[in-house]
C-alpha cells in the first residue's frame, strides 16, 4: 500500500490542505486502498493496481473545488486566553454576589449598615470596571485589541458611571444628602470620559470583517429593498409608543411608580418584536 499513499500525495501537491480538503483525502485514501486491495485480489501488480486506482480518480483539485467554501469565521477565529476567561468569571461572581445584597437589602430581607452597602456598591462598581477594560485589552476574531491606556479609560468611565448609580441609590436608602455631590460627579465625569474616548475611537476591525460587513451592507436589508415595509414599521412603531406613554401615565395616576414603568417596557419589548418580524419576516 506504499505506493497508493505516494501517488495520493502526489496527487495533492499544491493543494492548500484545510482540516475540509484533510477529510477528504483521508476519505479518498480508505477508497483507493479498497479498490488497490479489489484489483490484487484479480491479479494485478500491487504497483499497476495503484496507478489504475489513481487513474480511475481523476484529478482531486476538481474533488476539491466542489467541496462548501470554509466559513471566514473559523478562519479567522481566536480563541480567548484562559488566564483571561478566568479573571472575566472570577470577577463577575463577584459583582453578582454584591449586586445580590443591595438587591437583597433593597426588598427589605436584609439591614445592612450603611458601610457594608457602600462596600457592595464599589464592589460592582470596581469589578465590572476591570471586567471592561481587560475585555478590550483582548484581541478577538473581528476585533484588534485596544491600547492599555483606551482600555483603561473605558474601565475607569464604567466604574465611575456604577458608583455613581449605587451611591445614588445609598442618597435613595437615607444616605446624607451632600453625597449627592459626589454622585454628580461621578456620573458627569464618566459620561465625559466616554464620550472623549469615544469621539477619538479608531477602527480596530480586521480587514476580513470590514470586508464581510461591505458584503453584506452590498446586499441591504428588508427596508433598503421595501421602503413601504419601512414606512409600516414607522407607523406601528408611533402606534407602540404612543400606546406605551399614555398607558404610563394612567398606571401612574392609578398604582403609582412602582408599576407604571412596566408600560414603557412592554411597549420597547413590542417594538422590538414587530422589527424582527419585518425584518425577517417568516419563510412559507
Amino acid at each position: 500500500m506504499t505506493t497508493i499513499h505516494r501517488l495520493l500525495d502526489e496527487a495533492f501537491t499544491g493543494v492548500d490542505p484545510t482540516p475540509d480538503v484533510l477529510d477528504l483525502k483521508d476519505e479518498i485514501r480508505a477508497n483507493l486502498e479498497a479498490r488497490v486491495a479489489e484489483l490484487e485480489s484479480s491479479g494485478t501488480d500491487s504497483d499497476a493496481a495503484a496507478r489504475r486506482a489513481i487513474e480511475e480518480l481523476g484529478d482531486v483539485r476538481a474533488l476539491v473545488a466542489e467541496l462548501p467554501a470554509a466559513s471566514p469565521w473559523n478562519a479567522h477565529r481566536v480563541r480567548p486566553r484562559p488566564a483571561f476567561v478566568v479573571r472575566t468569571v472570577v470577577l463577575s461572581v463577584v459583582a453578582a454576589a454584591a449586586l445580590a445584597v443591595l438587591v437583597t437589602d433593597g426588598v427589605g430581607l436584609l439591614a445592612l449598615p450603611t458601610l457594608a452597602a457602600a462596600l457592595a456598591v464599589t464592589a460592582v462598581a470596581l469589578s465590572l470596571g476591570v471586567v471592561v477594560g481587560d475585555a478590550l485589552r483582548q484581541e478577538t476574531s473581528t476585533n484588534y485589541p485596544m491600547s492599555p491606556r483606551r482600555a483603561s479609560g473605558y474601565g475607569v468611565a464604567t466604574a465611575a458611571v456604577l458608583a455613581a448609580l449605587g451611591t445614588g441609590w445609598l442618597v435613595l436608602r437615607g444616605l446624607e444628602f451632600p453625597w449627592l455631590i459626589l454622585v454628580g460627579a461621578l456620573f458627569l465625569g464618566g459620561v465625559a470620559l466616554f464620550a472623549g474616548l469615544g469621539a477619538s475611537q479608531t477602527n480596530r476591525h480586521k480587514a476580513w470583517a470590514l470586508q464581510q460587513s461591505e458584503h453584506y451592507a452590498e446586499q441591504g436589508d428588508r427596508f433598503t429593498q421595501d421602503p413601504a415595509a419601512a414606512a409600516r414599521f414607522g407607523i406601528y412603531t408611533l402606534v407602540i409608543m404612543v400606546v406605551a406613554v399614555v398607558a404610563f401615565i394612567v398606571l401612574t395616576i392609578a398604582l403609582g411608580w412602582a408599576w407604571s414603568w412596566l408600560a414603557l417596557v412592554a411597549g420597547f419589548l413590542v417594538m422590538m418584536i414587530v422589527l424582527a418580524r419585518m425584518l425577517f419576516p417568516p419563510t412559507r
